[in-house]
């Protein structure tokens, strides 16, 4: 049996809009590669995938093209994310499987059936002896440590890539959630259109990213005023441009997507049935995923809730390491699940 449960080590999927986190029971976090695929045009095949495929991203030639397969959280280009599910399950069994494994794949609460489907096809193509889906609000908490099973009422905001996920649980489910399609690439978006906008500068989707992990933030933070040098296209001239900017723009330029990811916050509360809005002051907001690592994002979100607001201690590893904990107590939080797919009917 040694030798078999090598190669059968069941999976879990952190199949993200940005990045795709992958859990092999037994082993832990084995792969975090961004979800980007480079695709030779000619011969329809892939030439890269993940960190190698992201440095391509707006630097290729004409016939390579190098996308996302994922956008807001679902599948926007089904075979390319099929492929790019395929390559990081061969890698993280080392080429070769002799039996199939099952699969636990984490998805933002607010897709549609159809959405559901999808993902749950990617993945049996992709090799999937069986495949369950666990939404990321109850993976992102089984992953901060959160006691979901008990009858307590916890909350938890996942922001990810494509999503931001609002959720309160309690006893191994959601009792209400809501989710918004603004998260990490809307902010990027913000930046990029206020560059665009007041400094007549064009960006591309990596610089923006860089400007928000380095002197990004959400709220105002005394003593601390980050400047960046940044490089573009001048809109006027159409030459090569370096300007300065300064970490007050940024944050001015990310208000409109922050205010939409508040809201959701404050909508989730409004509707909490009192005892678990007593527990969820007790307690405290947790914040999850790429976006809970924005300077000063839980001071905004406790500044306009009234609530203690705790950032996890690993929130890029969160929904991945969830889906690892059910993979690897799939007895006890079978109830978690929101889908399953053995094959075809």
């Amino acid at each position: 049996m040694g030798f078999f449960s090598r190669f059968s080590r069941d999976i879990g999927i952190d199949l993200g809009t940005a990045n795709t986190l992958i859990y092999v029971a037994g082993r832990g976090i084995v792969l975090s590669e961004p979800s980007v695929v480079a695709i030779d045009e000619i011969t329809k095949t892939p030439l890269a995938v993940g960190e190698e495929a992201k440095k391509m991203l707006g630097r290729t030639p004409g016939n390579i093209r190098a996308l996302r397969p994922l956008r807001d959280g679902v599948i926007a280009d089904f075979e390319t994310a099929e492929q790019m599910l395929k390559h990081f399950i061969r890698r993280v069994h080392e080429g070769t499987s002799l039996i199939q494994p099952r699969i636990v794949i984490g998805i933002p609460s607010g897709v549609t059936g159809v959405e559901r489907r999808a993902v749950m096809d990617a993945a049996y193509q992709a090799g999937a002896r069986e495949v369950f889906l666990v939404d990321e609000p109850v993976a992102a908490a089984i992953g901060a440590g959160l006691p979901v099973s008990e009858p307590t009422g916890t909350m938890i905001v996942d922001i990810g890539g494509g999503t931001t996920e609002v959720a309160v649980l309690s006893l191994k489910g959601i009792v209400l959630s809501e989710s918004v399609r603004v998260a990490g690439d809307e902010l990027n978006e913000a930046i990029t259109q206020y560059l665009k906008k007041v400094h007549n500068l064009i960006i591309g989707e990596r610089t923006a990213e860089d400007i928000k992990i380095q002197i990004g933030s959400a709220y105002p933070n005394k003593g601390e005023e980050h400047k960046m040098q940044v490089r573009g296209l001048h809109l006027l001239s159409g030459l090569p441009r370096t300007v300065t900017i300064c970490a007050t723009e940024i944050r001015e330029s990310m208000t409109e997507p922050l205010a939409v990811i508040v809201e959701a916050v404050k909508r989730t509360l409004e509707r909490t049935p009192p005892e678990l809005a007593a527990d969820i002051i007790d307690r405290g907001v947790m914040l999850a995923g790429g976006g809970a690592l924005l300077r000063g994002l839980d001071a905004l979100i406790s500044h306009e809730t009234g609530i203690l607001v705790h950032v996890a201690e690993d929130p890029l590893s969160c929904v991945v390491l969830g889906t690892g904990k059910v993979v690897e107590n799939f007895k006890s939080l079978e109830r978690v699940l929101s889908g399953s797919f053995r094959g075809k009917e």
